[in-house]
């Protein structure tokens, strides 16, 4: 008696690899499946795409150090610079890219950066530059501590023949100057409104998202020009509606957006001035789960926006706010900031 029963013709073929690709493309992230290929694709950063296409054309690249907002396309230009350079398959050995806000002692620049860089390269691939050197891309580099960074810096000088280094962050002041003098610099700034439309819309049409009136604008407003983000809420909200229109209400949820109601709610605490009413407001906010973060921005732009106080009065604000955002991010208790915050604006606005 056989074991082995013959396969029924109901039994489903295992999928061969083009069908597996397709499969593996569907099931991406949306900021991976469109995530630049080539320098043609990057948006709005001339100036770091007209250098990285000279080094296209030349063995001559220099250390590079890329800093900017989020979601500007920092980790896309040099990922899109390597796929130029060494074509898909040779990109896997001769690219080492780690996200350093992780991996950011100083073990991990001994052992792994180190270990990358020490070996030269001589194979090549028909039809690509494969220039003689390798890349490391350490994401995120403004979280590496200070002894991590100048291990990092004495690894850039001994193997810069066979290594190239591209640094990148959000902030170019926590990077030690050792470190920066020897990258060329270039500053990713925010995306035109234009340039993220365009791109969103893009994406819409590929995906089949159905985008309400006026949803277009509030995912754009509420990512605050980060088209990363823009691109998740986009890929969330589909999710969630199919094929139904996404409404700016729904992006706004998924933001953590306060309605524009429960803010005016918060306003008129500051002209009431009554301790019991805004700590009523407060605990509402709180008990709807938004954070003190966006709390505290939002705040902010409702100072910001009201003519009934002085710049004066806006500055005694913001200052009592700043103390606020330093401690949230030191993780004070997020009631008793914004608490805290609510009362000084109401006796400074009655003032």
């Amino acid at each position: 008696m056989s074991f082995f029963a013959p396969r029924s013709a109901a039994t489903p073929k295992p999928a061969n690899n083009t069908e597996k690709q397709a499969l593996a493309t569907k099931r991406k992230p949306w900021v991976e499946k469109y995530r630049p290929k080539t320098m043609d694709d990057i948006s709005s950063q001339e100036q770091a795409v007209l250098v990285l296409k000279k080094a296209l054309q030349s063995d001559n690249l220099p250390h590079l150090l890329f800093y900017g907002p989020p979601g500007t396309g920092k980790t896309s230009s040099i990922l899109a610079l390597a796929n130029e350079l060494y074509g898909p398959e040779l990109i896997k050995s001769r690219v080492l890219e780690l996200n350093a806000s992780d991996e950011r002692g100083i073990q991990i620049v001994r052992e792994k950066v180190k270990n990358f860089s020490r070996t030269t390269v001589t194979n090549r691939v028909e039809g690509y530059p494969c220039p003689p050197y390798k890349i490391v891309i350490l994401d995120e580099a403004d979280s590496m501590t200070k002894d991590a960074q100048s291990a990092l810096r004495r690894t850039m000088e001994t193997y810069s023949k066979t290594t190239r280094f591209c640094i990148v962050c959000n902030y170019v002041s926590r990077i030690i100057e050792p470190i920066t003098s020897r990258c060329a610099k270039f500053r990713f700034k925010s995306l035109p409104v234009q340039d993220l439309e365009d791109r969103l819309q893009m994406i819409c049409d590929q995906e089949g998202v159905n985008l309400g009136p006026n949803a277009l604008k509030t995912l754009i407003e509420c990512s605050g020009g980060d088209l990363r983000k823009a691109i998740t809420f986009l890929q969330s909200g589909f999710s969630l509606q199919g094929s139904e229109a996404i409404t700016p209400r729904i992006i706004e949820e998924m933001a953590g957006v306060i309605p524009k109601d429960k803010m005016e709610a918060i306003a008129e605490c500051w002209s009431i001035n009554s301790i019991q009413h805004t700590e009523k407001e407060v605990q509402n906010l709180m008990n709807e789960g938004y954070s003190g973060e966006n709390i505290l921005l939002q705040i902010h732009q409702e100072v910001m926006n009201n003519d009934d106080l002085s710049t004066l009065q806006k500055t005694n604000i913001y200052e009592y706010m700043s103390v606020a955002d330093i401690a949230l991010v030191q993780g004070a208790d997020e009631q008793l900031q914004i608490l805290n915050v609510m009362t000084h604006i109401s006796q400074i606005a009655s003032n």
